[in-house]
């Protein structure tokens, strides 16, 4: 059991959210995503750029061209900023990025075929849930130029940006390099990745395109040049490429723990490496706007009325010189779910190659594709890691065995390491799917834990984390919230609780619910239960799960940090 009750069950001290754009009338008839928690409202930005170095990766080809080309990077940068920019009185109707990649129908038609199911179906349900959803954030809003007032977040005044604090020196923000997991896209995290915004910290989802994707737009860059050698006449009608899933030859169900096979790592490291490339280039992006090169990111930017995947909006009405040395550019924080969590921790090992991360956060990582010690470099783990696992993940056994080979190999070698389980949740419960579609989540994956709770705990675990690790000039300003959550006492028994594990037929899948029928209706017909035994959102609305764990019962602590190491 956590040894202190979540900031949000005391004495009713809430933080007072920032103000968050308006819904439309239209957003209201289809799915939506909370607004974000945090005191900082959120900003937006879509770049790609033409990286410097175009080149394959491997000698795996698919039609006989390469399959893992770097051409472009894409990437969704969510940020602290100041919403009054968006003022009523300036005439000025926010604008907001839609949680669909563009081309919307297009790529709808990418998760079709990676699912091999008719794309009509597919198309149909997406545009009747979610085609227009819109994330809570501010397109090319300014970047916040004062930190969040504290007080002002516990009293019964409204929120105002007038409320900040008025420090003369504009506030430097800690940075998150974001990679997703098979079938992701840069928006896919996009509440995680806000609400880390919400809380002070720049953060950079990469859209990968080594074929882990369900589908991306790569624009061709006014110079033609491409990975491998190839050269695209600037006069042809199609200025730009797609990029599928890629599925391994002969091994398509790699990802199966029953998959007699195993992992085809010749493809997943080489979609790794790939990955590792696009993340520096996501940094080069960052050390190009930190230095006052905003107006080279603009001119090189690929995202752009008239480009494919594009927003009219672009990178329009950006003041540049506001992310002039506005940016912690060391102690970077790598993070990612599933194969990303696999990418980060490969990231956070190759320490050379990065010497600017600081740390790792695992969210569910796929823990047979993550290269053991050895495989692609000769370095270990040696820096910060918190392993965040779902519950339907911790009964692989396989996968779990790996991450905590993984936890041992950090704490071996003198850093600090937490490994946990959210209980109740699924492998999609740290993503938007899990948010959007929470009844398919339940009925279909048996998750138990609510959605939103769910990732509430993967943030406020992470941001415990980070204040322990970052240093002092990276806090500076930041009222994070601090539920205990990596002070729950350690797990020690035998064997994993095993209440929920499924049949193995259903392994990594989904859970298994005793008594699910009984279950289901005593939630349908219920009184509702206290207040105390629920946790609650930032407004004190109850966060009820088809199972309530409680306050400070809500996770498995696999290994911590002992109170010397500490």
């Amino acid at each position: 059991m956590a040894s202190q009750e979540p900031q949000s069950e005391q004495s009713g001290q809430r933080r007072r959210p920032g103000p968050s754009p308006p819904r439309t009338f239209r957003e209201h008839l289809f799915h939506t995503l909370p607004n974000y928690a945090g005191p900082y409202s959120v900003g937006i930005m879509e770049i790609e750029v033409p990286v410097r170095e175009p080149r394959a990766f491997s000698r795996i080809k698919r039609n006989h061209i390469h399959a893992l080309r770097m051409d472009t990077v894409l990437v969704s940068i969510f940020y602290p900023c100041d919403s009054s920019s968006y003022a009523v009185h300036k005439g000025k109707r926010p604008s907001k990025a839609t949680w669909l990649p563009r081309p919307r129908a297009l790529t709808c038609k990418g998760y079709a075929k990676l699912y091999n199911s008719p794309h009509l179906p597919i198309t149909t349900y997406i545009a009747a849930t979610t085609m227009w959803t819109k994330l809570p954030a501010f397109r090319n809003a300014k970047l916040a130029g004062r930190h969040p007032d504290a007080a002002s977040h516990t009293s019964s005044s409204a929120h105002s940006q007038e409320t900040l604090s008025e420090s003369g020196e504009k506030p430097k923000f800690p940075v998150v390099l974001f990679s997703h997991g098979l079938g992701g896209s840069r928006t896919c995290y996009s509440t995680v990745c806000g609400e880390l915004a919400s809380n002070g910290f720049v953060v950079v989802a990469v859209e990968h395109r080594d074929g882990s994707g369900a589908r991306s737009y790569v624009n061709i860059p006014p110079s033609g040049k491409l990975a491998a050698g190839v050269k695209r006449d600037i006069t042809d009608s199609e200025h730009h490429y797609i990029v599928d899933y890629i599925f391994p030859l002969d091994n398509a169900q790699d990802t199966s723990p029953h998959n007699t096979r195993g992992v085809d790592t010749e493809l997943r490291h080489a979609q790794i490496e790939m990955r590792m490339s696009e993340v520096e280039e996501a940094y080069y992006v960052l050390q190009l706007l930190n230095s006052g090169q905003g107006d080279l990111v603009y001119n090189n930017n690929l995202r752009k009325k008239g480009n494919a995947g594009s927003s009219s909006k672009g990178l329009e009405d950006i003041n540049w010189s506001d992310w002039n040395g506005r940016l912690f550019l060391r102690n970077v924080t790598a993070m990612g779910h599933s194969f990303g969590g696999a990418t980060t921790a490969e990231i956070v090992r190759q320490a050379d190659r990065f010497p600017y991360i600081g740390q790792g956060i695992l969210l569910d990582a796929w823990g047979p594709a993550t290269p053991k010690a050895g495989e692609l470099t000769q370095q270990s783990l040696r820096k910060p890691l918190l392993a965040i696992n779902s519950e339907a993940f911790m009964h692989w056994p396989e996968n779990f065995q790996r991450l905590t080979d993984i936890a041992r190999e950090t704490k071996d070698g003198g850093a600090l390491c937490w490994m946990m389980t959210i209980k109740g949740s699924t492998h999609l419960s740290q993503t938007d799917f899990a948010i959007l579609y929470p009844r398919w989540m339940s009925i279909l994956m048996k998750t138990m834990v609510n959605p939103r709770r769910a990732v509430y705990l993967t943030v406020n675990s992470s941001l415990e984390f980070l204040n322990r690790v970052l240093p002092p000039e990276a806090k500076t300003g930041n009222t994070w919230v601090d539920e205990g959550i990596l002070k729950t006492k350690l797990f020690v028994a035998d064997e994993l609780p095993l209440d929920y594990r499924p049949d193995d037929k259903w392994m990594a899948s989904r859970l298994k619910i005793p008594n699910e029928l009984w279950i289901r209706s005593s939630n349908w017909f219920r009184i509702k239960p206290k207040a105390s035994g629920v946790p609650t959102d930032v407004h004190g609305k109850p966060l009820r799960g088809l199972v309530n764990f409680g306050p400070g019962n809500e996770v498995w602590m696999h290994l911590s940090p002992s109170k010397e190491e500490l």
